[in-house]
């Protein structure tokens, strides 16, 4: 079985640089880059799959690599709460397997996430490992403090630091 390791990446500073904000930002004017499509890296960035109730199909825990807690920018004042995205680095097994879903549960500073995949029940599958990138938006704002992110069982933790009064 492939071990699960965490690399938390906090962006406290610098997470969003922009001129403004607009009605609806996009990720890259919440986060900080995002990519679309196809990463540098090779991984490609996917999505939930809508649910299919006609097709039987077999669930189980995503296999990931990395995770990195995103802030949506920088407190401009102190005890200032801000909203966090997660990226989310794997790999899915074939040709056919999807993200599912992901299932949060935020009890005060825990916040717990399943992130599982779908893959069809008898059906031939190529087997090529793909390399992905998933963003999932947190829940909630976070206030300055410590916080325990648990992915799929593997629990990390992180901190939202207080901004000091210059």
């Amino acid at each position: 079985m492939r071990r699960l390791s965490l690399l938390v990446a906090l962006l406290v500073f610098g997470a969003c640089s922009g001129s403004g904000e607009s009605a609806s930002p996009n990720g890259d004017e919440v986060y900080g880059h995002r990519y679309g499509t196809l990463a540098p890296d090779g991984r490609e960035t996917v999505y939930l799959a809508a649910p299919d109730s006609a097709r039987r199909v077999l669930l189980y825990p995503a296999i990931l690599d990395s995770v990195a807690v995103r802030l949506e920018r920088p407190a401009t004042l102190p005890g200032e709460p801000v909203r966090a995205e997660v990226l989310l680095k794997g790999t899915l097994p074939d040709a056919c397997s999807r993200l599912e879903e992901a299932e949060q549960v935020r009890r005060g500073h825990f916040i717990d996430v399943t992130l599982t995949i779908r893959q069809p029940r008898g059906r031939a599958c190529a087997q090529v490992l793909r390399p992905f990138r998933f963003y999932l938006p947190l829940e909630g704002v976070f206030e300055p403090g410590s916080y325990t992110l648990k992915v799929n069982g593997a629990a990390t933790p992180f901190r939202i630091r207080e901004l000091r009064p210059e």
